[in-house]
């Protein structure tokens, strides 16, 4: 019997990892496998471990990996399939294969473009977008963070769309947010490409929260969050790794 092991990040912050906890239950219930478990890398429990045992105590004897995250970063080329690798090997009748991360994908966009209409501002000529990454030392992570933000360029009426990350790359995120205030645009747009809510968006709001009046007015956007088009991709990319079984 074959298994789906959905693994999201985790969060110190309780709500968010309830909310992917709540995504994660509902992606399940329209993909109907008979075993889907999901667990986390760091931060919050079930672990990884936890993850692969549960499934194994179900009768699986193939699991598929699925990670819950935005780019293929660390995480996603390191630290989860050594995880799963050490792990396994206290099953060896188990065999494990690797899916994607959701990745760069038009729907996702499409849900920025939402979440900066929810904001109820209307955009100005002159407006501009400050696009938030994670962060990564991985170069394909800020190449994927360029490209997205070209593509909000070409949908979106901002003149300039910038990218800045809250860790282990730069431009930081106070880097941006001070290149942004001395700007000539009239607005700033935050876009947080962060799936869930967090320690790292808490210190997003905190910051915006305390700009002065000086400068261009900004408005922080919502994170991405739980969205129709966000449960698509994450079914698309369980069905890859369900149909194309790529060992671990």
């Amino acid at each position: 019997m074959k298994a789906v092991l959905y693994i999201c990040h985790g969060s110190r912050v309780k709500e968010g990892r309830n909310q992917a906890v709540e995504f994660v239950e509902k992606c399940k219930k329209e993909l109907g496998y008979p075993i889907q478990e999901t667990c986390f890398l760091e931060l919050s429990k079930p672990d990884i471990y936890q993850g692969i045992s549960t499934c194994v105590q179900q009768g699986a004897k193939e699991i598929v990996v699925v990670p819950v995250l935005l780019l293929a970063a660390t995480h996603v080329k390191k630290d989860i399939p050594n995880e799963v690798e050490r792990v396994s090997g206290e099953f060896p009748s188990i065999t494990v294969h690797m899916g994607c991360p959701l990745g760069v994908h038009d729907k996702l966009i499409s849900i920025i473009e939402e979440r900066v209409r929810e904001t109820g501002v209307s955009i100005q000529q002159d407006a501009s977008a400050l696009l938030v990454g994670r962060g990564s030392s991985d170069p394909d992570t800020i190449r994927d963070l360029d490209r997205i933000a070209r593509r909000i360029l070409e949908k979106m009426r901002f003149k300039k769309v910038s990218v800045c990350y809250l860790a282990a790359a730069t431009p930081t995120f106070d880097e941006g947010i001070k290149h942004a205030k001395n700007g000539t645009n009239s607005q700033v747009f935050v876009i947080p490409y962060l799936l869930f809510t967090g320690v790292l968006m808490r210190e997003m709001e905190h910051k915006i929260s305390r700009l002065d009046g000086d400068g261009p007015d900004f408005y922080l956007c919502h994170y991405l969050g739980y969205h129709e088009f966000l449960k698509d991709v994450l079914k698309e990319r369980v069905i890859e790794a369900y149909e194309m079984e790529v060992k671990v």
